[in-house]
This record gives C-alpha cells, sequence and structure tokens, in this order.
C-alpha cells in the first residue's frame, strides 16, 4: 500500500466543474480541517431564504430561469477555475523551490531585507506610502512582497512562500502586526477602510474618488486576487469574505464598480476555502445579478441528488448541469509543477481579468528576456511561457 501511495500522482482537473466544488454538497465535510469560517453571519434575509428554497426544489421564477428564447451565455473562465482550485488545495504537485531556512518573506517583514529590485524596507512604505495614490498604483515591484504567495508572480525578484515558512510567520507578532497595516495599506489605496480585527470593512471617507479609480484602473483586480490569496495563505482566511462581500454590494446592487463584476464572480469568492461562504456570496449575487439568466457561477435550476456509493458524484458548478467526478483527495504537494496550457488566451470569449494577465505577462516577460518593447500590440493577450532552466513559470496575478 505503501508503495502505491507513494507513485500515486495528481490528476489536474480538465473542466470547470471538477475544478467547483462550491455545489456539490451541501453539507460541510468537503471544508478544509482547521480552517475559520468567514465571520460572515449565517442569517439571511427572506428574500434569500426563499431564493434558497426555491432553488432547492427547482421552483425558480420563470423569468429568472433560460427559456428558448435566451441568449447563449458565455462560459466560465477554465483559466480561473483551474488556478483557485490549486489555490485551495494548496498547491498539488507543486515543486518546493527554496530551502526553508531562507524564509526572505519573513526576513523582509521583519523590516530586516528591502524588497528587491527598489531596495526599499517595508517600514518606509507603511509609513510614507500611505495616501501616495500615484506610487501605489504606478510602483508594480511591492506587491508581491507585501503579499507573498505559494506562487510565482510578475517580479522575480520576489519570494514564493514555503510551508515552513508559513508557519514561522504566523507565531511571529511583529511580521502578522506589519501584515495587517500592508492590508490596511492598500484598502485605503482602494476606498475602503479597516475596522476592526474580525476584518470587517467599509467604505472611507473619500470611497467616490477611490472607487471611481478602482473601476477604471482594472489592473488592480489582479492584485486584489493576490491579496485575498495571501490573507488565506498566512492565517486571514476570515478576512476574505468582508472585503467579498463589499466588492458584490458595491458592484451589483450599488452599481460603484460595474467593471469589477466578472473578476469578483470569476476569482475573488473562489479564494474562499469554505465553500458554505462561497455558497452564501453567490447567492447573494444571483439575486442582483443582471440579467439573471446570464449568471454563470450557481447551481443548475433543478440539481439531481445522488447519495451513497459509486454514484454519489455530485453536480459541478455553472449552469450546464454537467455531472462532475467526485472531488479529487488533496495530495501532499510533491512531483514536478505541470505545465499550463495556453487556454485562456487561445478562445475567443476571455474575461477581463484573463485579459490583463495574459498581456501584462506578455509585455513583462518579453521585455525582461528579449528587451523587446512593450509597443508590441499583435502579442497583447498572448499568453507566453518562458522557460528557466527545465521548470515553466505559471501565469498568475500579479
Amino acid at each position: 500500500m505503501g508503495n502505491l501511495l507513494g507513485h500515486w500522482r495528481f490528476r489536474e482537473p480538465s473542466t470547470v466543474e471538477e475544478c467547483d466544488s462550491t455545489w456539490g454538497s451541501d453539507s460541510e465535510s468537503d471544508e478544509p480541517a482547521g480552517e475559520e469560517d468567514s465571520g460572515i453571519s449565517e442569517s439571511v434575509s427572506p428574500a434569500e431564504s426563499e431564493w434558497a428554497a426555491a432553488e432547492d426544489d427547482g421552483d425558480l421564477p420563470h423569468q429568472l430561469t433560460d427559456s428558448p428564447e435566451s441568449p447563449p451565455k458565455m462560459k466560465r473562465s477554465f483559466y480561473a477555475a483551474r488556478d483557485l482550485y490549486k489555490y485551495r488545495h494548496c498547491y498539488p504537485n507543486y515543486k518546493k523551490s527554496r530551502q526553508p531556512n531562507e524564509f526572505l518573506n519573513l526576513r523582509f517583514y521583519l523590516n530586516k531585507i528591502p524588497l528587491v529590485p527598489d531596495g526599499i524596507y517595508i517600514e518606509e512604505i507603511l509609513t510614507g506610502w500611505r495616501g501616495d495614490y500615484d506610487k501605489l498604483e504606478h510602483n508594480h515591484t511591492y506587491i508581491q512582497w507585501l503579499f507573498p504567495l505559494r506562487e510565482q508572480g510578475l517580479n522575480f525578484y520576489a519570494h514564493e512562500l514555503t510551508q515552513d515558512e508559513i508557519k514561522e510567520f504566523q507565531s511571529t507578532r511583529e511580521a502578522k502586526r506589519r501584515f495587517l497595516a500592508a492590508y490596511s495599506l492598500m484598502l485605503d489605496f482602494y476606498g475602503i477602510k479597516l475596522l476592526n480585527k474580525s476584518g470587517n470593512v467599509a467604505r472611507s471617507s473619500n470611497w467616490q474618488e477611490r472607487f471611481y479609480h478602482l473601476n477604471e484602473s482594472q489592473h488592480n483586480y489582479l492584485r486584489i486576487t493576490r491579496i485575498l490569496k495571501s490573507l488565506g495563505e498566512l492565517g486571514y482566511e476570515a478576512f476574505k469574505a468582508p472585503l467579498v462581500r463589499l466588492f458584490l454590494e458595491e458592484s451589483l446592487h450599488h452599481n460603484t464598480l460595474p467593471n469589477m463584476q466578472h473578476s469578483i464572480l470569476e476569482y475573488f469568492v473562489y479564494t474562499i476555502r469554505l465553500p458554505a461562504t462561497r455558497r452564501r456570496l453567490l447567492r447573494y449575487a444571483r439575486q442582483h445579478y443582471r440579467p439573471a439568466h446570464a449568471f454563470l457561477w450557481g447551481p443548475p435550476p433543478k440539481r439531481s441528488r445522488f447519495k451513497g456509493g459509486d454514484d454519489g458524484a455530485s453536480v459541478g458548478a455553472g449552469s450546464s448541469g454537467i455531472r462532475a467526478p467526485a472531488p479529487t483527495p488533496e495530495p501532499q504537494r510533491r512531483g514536478e509543477m505541470s505545465f499550463i496550457s495556453t487556454s485562456a488566451c487561445s478562445g475567443s470569449l476571455v474575461s477581463s481579468h484573463d485579459a490583463i494577465v495574459c498581456r501584462d505577462v506578455s509585455v513583462e516577460r518579453l521585455n525582461r528576456y528579449t528587451g523587446v518593447g512593450s509597443s508590441m500590440d499583435s502579442l497583447q493577450g498572448t499568453l507566453i511561457m518562458i522557460a528557466e532552466g527545465n521548470n515553466y513559470t505559471e501565469v498568475v496575478p500579479m
């Protein structure tokens, strides 16, 4: 048995449904052990209660369901679904890239080393950059250091986290204090204030100016995806849902951030590890999404329930109703990092979030490796994989 397990290899999901367990079960058995809930109240409004009951009974209002006259729906991004699947499952099959005793991210947060290549210490950023919105907008090297992940970003001088470094970071009070200060700094940049240590957030006093900028400056959506991922890596999983809920309210209900809608639903929601929390957020989103028939992220109106045995596969997310296989177990990180396909950029229907990833990676990496300027418009929107040694780097948010 030991030998069999030793040779077991992670099989990457091949469909959006396989990547998304949000609606696969009404139980919480698929939630990661040790994770805390989001802090969002379990209470729901009467409208939400009626919607949930209708959803379970397959009796949604006729005008909100698909009809033969409805236009064809866009598809969900497989690139986004797979990227967030890997994140939620702790990067299965991802190769450890550094020795655990380096802890460069932790040393940066302890103010012992500066970020590279700018040579800036974190205390300078935390004390001198707050309110300097031009600097925060136009500098593109600091975000990977402030919000590290176990994956490579566009700043190739930044270092991925390791599991040992994460444990050490979470037990270091000074590092955690500065991390929350960095989070508050970025929230202020986006027109949001951190209310308390539970992660609750609200509009700041200058929210109108900052929301207007955020709605137009869509590369910041890549940064927000990274921030949310980093919160989960460093012990602040509960901080994600209040921020995502605020973005949903602003984009769908108040219409202050309409350009952010797709990024919230394709990326931000799916950084959250607890399926129950994702379900609550998506139910809220579906109430306010227009046109209602185009909502891609909920379960089909009628869901088949299978109980027990090998036939217990569940219906996946999205509106296709395709039955997905049972959830793949979460293996230990092992083996080589898989080569990532370029499907996010090869199709004709690509989200603005994916397009920005492809464009920025193309230009950034061409500049770094070939010296070609960013004026090569014909290459924008094309995903380029750069070989470093025998490994390939993967497209990730900022």
